[in-house]
């Protein structure tokens, strides 16, 4: 059981604050806790320590919330690990499956955490899903970010001096990010094609307006929650040869396909991207996990042979207002769930979730020297 929570988020390159006021009130009001917030971090995203205050809560020094909490609520910082007290709990987004040597530190100092970006996808854990909330944000502003970098017009404009064509725009991956990409693409008046290699998500890219591309043969697993699964060498080789015939033809590429807990497929190599129009623009979603295109790097803009290559795997943090707000109602579900339920060892979201249990990691076959 804990009766305090301590907020720490928003002091680092990460701006995004874990609650809000609404959800700090809200919290107190439910559970009858204390809500210790760190002075000064919530400015980012437009909130001052006033507002915190005003709703009940106790505006500290980091220290003090770390002294004071049983529970620490954070975004994905890590830098105060190592100042926590055993036993105490930790809850963030620290993606632990790819990220395996995050787990170390937590473990060292016999700690409780749980990481959000685990719990499984049903109908319970819509409320907390804080994958699909920040992939939405990702999704449209990556195509805003590439709409900035494109030396031409998003819709097709005519003029007394002549017509400008529509941009074309490739989305890879009709995941949650994908597909608000296509929705804010098709909305700027672009012409959209998306890839995917679930049939399944032909339908609802069409919905949308966009054209849909597929490669058949795809191997489907229930066992991976609606996530793309690894493919075989055959099916990757074709999937290849079509992405490159799609790409040289597009002006601005998203490209949103990941595999939670394994590297990100390469969807685009140097030959694919040397095939693009000087000043055409990709934005790579999935660069912390290694990239979708092969010369991305991650928290980077570079250029090849004259194409933009932006990658960017954290564009939700750069809405830090409206992600702070989506990630504060995630949060504020699951301590609800999590108070509730803490006791119960069987509790399917907690147990999905809970990574490491008084500095025992829970899922003892992952290496935390390594990334698969």
């Amino acid at each position: 059981m804990f009766n305090s929570i301590g907020v720490i988020g928003g002091l680092g390159r990460d701006g995004r604050v874990p609650l809000t006021p609404s959800s700090v009130q809200e919290l107190i009001r439910s559970l009858e806790i204390e809500v210790y917030f760190t002075s000064g971090s919530s400015l980012a995203a437009g909130y001052s320590d006033l507002e915190y205050e005003a709703v009940g809560a106790q505006v500290v020094s980091k220290q003090e919330v770390i002294r004071s909490a049983d529970l620490i609520l954070t975004t994905n910082e890590m830098d105060f690990v190592s100042e926590l007290r055993p036993h105490q709990y930790v809850v963030g987004v620290f993606n632990f499956l790819y990220h395996k040597e995050r787990l170390v530190p937590f473990i060292d100092r016999e700690l409780t955490v749980y990481s959000l970006d685990l719990l499984p996808r049903t109908t319970i854990a819509q409320s907390m899903d804080v994958l699909s909330s920040m992939a939405s944000l990702a999704g449209y502003k990556a195509v805003i970010k590439a709409a900035n970098l494109y030396p031409s017009a998003f819709p097709m404009l005519t003029t007394a001096a002549g017509t400008i064509k529509p941009a074309q725009v490739l989305v890879l991956g009709a995941g949650v990010a994908g597909l608000q990409a296509i929705a804010t693409a098709k909305r700027l008046g672009a012409r959209v094609e998306a890839f995917d290699v679930r049939s399944s998500a032909k339908e609802e890219v069409e919905s949308l307006g966009a054209q849909f591309i597929e490669v058949e043969g795809y191997a489907e697993s229930s066992a991976h929650g609606g996530y793309a699964m690894e493919q075989s060498e055959a099916y990757k080789a074709k999937q290849q040869l079509l992405i490159k015939s799609r790409v040289e033809k597009a002006d601005i590429v998203i490209s949103t396909a990941n595999i939670p807990g394994k590297k990100a497929p390469v969807l685009m190599d140097k030959s694919s991207m040397e095939s693009m129009h000087p000043g055409s623009v990709i934005v790579d979603l999935a660069s912390d996990q290694g990239g979708n295109c092969t010369e991305s790097v991650d928290n980077q803009t570079v250029h090849h042979f004259g194409v933009t290559i932006v990658g960017s795997s954290a564009l939700a943090s750069e809405m830090v207002h409206a992600s702070s707000t989506l990630l504060s109602n995630n949060y504020t579900s699951f301590l609800k769930h999590l108070h509730k339920n803490i006791d119960n060892p069987l509790d399917p979201l907690l147990s999905e979730s809970r990574m490491v249990d008084k500095g025992v990691c829970t899922r003892p076959t992952i290496n935390t020297e390594s990334k698969s």
